[in-house]
């Protein structure tokens, strides 16, 4: 969050940070307008800058991704959105200049997610869904989201080298011009091939969990952003603007295969639509990963934290130890005992199915 954030919960800013992000977000072509004067502005210092072997965390909500994100992101030499980044998130560079007198010292707080994690002005955060809106809209319609083909250009051809001068942008800002990026970005896991054409030495890691847990922790999520965008209007603008559409008023699934069909929102409170889309997700990481995706259990990660995440390490280029140092972050998830009996048998067996095909090739 910038300095007009205050350290209580995340969607809850005074009248002043509402106006501010509301005029940020007025438009992407004005977004879009600073950021190419920024770059302008810092061509000497961002053309020194190589954005080499970026790290992609990604997968459907309530996976690890947060906790893996942090993970990297707490390593010498890595890069990414913070919240200090708010509203401007297209021009990092300006407005943090911009706020460094007002700047507020970190305080954490909890996630509205009710999932134990704290966050911080500093905490790393995924913003990065701005830049694939502001170019791909065709992709985003009133009720799901379309996946991108691997070879797939955007309208107006400027979002690959956009995106990736935004990317020199954050690791001239984080990483004293020499490191890495790192995101999570959770769309990002219909778009691997995408992100395997811009950047070919990436690695794409995709977290999962065992899916029945993570289809009742993806149900819980979802109707407690269902309550608070009824009571917080401004909560569900801000998770718009942002681009996140996972859970609460915001649902836009992706729709891999065509997997969601006429569905309405209704169905989104059942823990057997969670399960479906987990099943037409896996699916499709399955039939389309390349040799830059990896794919990681979070249950892995809890549970053997060493070799889990050393194997994570190497496929990463980073040094084994820096981030099994981070191992007290993988914390076991509550578990959800009693969904199985709403679930078909049929709908579960596939699921199973699917998770051992993904411990299958799984690095951890």
């Amino acid at each position: 969050m910038s300095a007009f954030s205050p350290p209580r919960h995340e969607y809850r800013y005074p009248w002043s940070a509402r106006l501010l992000h509301r005029l940020a977000f007025a438009t992407s072509a004005a977004q879009k307008g600073v950021a190419d004067l920024e770059a302008r502005l810092y061509a000497d210092r961002l053309a020194a800058i190589d954005t080499t072997r970026p790290v992609f965390v990604t997968s459907l909500p309530r996976a690890g991704t947060t906790v893996m994100l942090e993970a990297i992101n707490a390593l010498e030499g890595f890069a990414s959105h913070t919240y200090r980044d708010m509203p401007f998130l297209l021009a990092p560079m300006l407005w943090n200049a911009l706020c460094r007198p007002l700047r507020r010292p970190d305080v954490q707080f909890p996630r509205a997610h009710g999932d134990g994690l704290t966050i911080g002005y500093d905490s790393p955060e995924a913003f990065e869904e701005v830049l694939w809106r502001a170019f791909w809209p065709q992709h985003y319609g009133a009720d799901r989201i379309i996946p991108w083909s691997a070879a797939e250009r955007d309208a107006g051809g400027g979002f690959e080298p956009f995106f990736k001068v935004h990317l020199k942008k954050l690791v001239a800002l984080r990483a004293a011009g020499a490191g890495r990026y790192v995101s999570k970005n959770n769309v990002n896991i219909a778009r691997s091939g995408q992100l395997a054409r811009l950047f070919p030495d990436a690695l794409v890691l995709v977290m999962f969990r065992a899916p029945l847990a993570q289809a009742a922790s993806l149900l819980r999520t979802h109707l407690a952003f269902e309550a608070i965008h009824a009571r917080e209007r401004f909560s569900r603008r801000y998770m718009a603007d942002i681009g996140h559409f996972d859970f609460g008023a915001n649902l836009r699934p992706v729709d891999f295969g065509g997997w969601l069909g006429g569905e309405t929102p209704s169905a989104a409170r059942s823990v057997d639509f969670w399960l479906r889309y987990w099943c037409a997700a896996f699916e499709h990481v399955l039939a389309s990963a390349g040799p830059h995706v990896a794919l990681a259990s979070y249950e892995a990660c809890c549970a053997r934290p060493a070799a889990a995440l050393g194997h994570i390490a190497e496929r990463a280029a980073i040094d084994p130890a820096a981030l099994i140092a981070q191992a007290e972050r993988f914390r076991p998830a509550v578990a959800h005992e009693d969904a199985e009996r709403a679930v078909p048998a049929s709908l579960l067996a596939r699921a199973k199915a699917i998770h051992e095909h993904m411990l299958d090739r799984a690095i951890t």
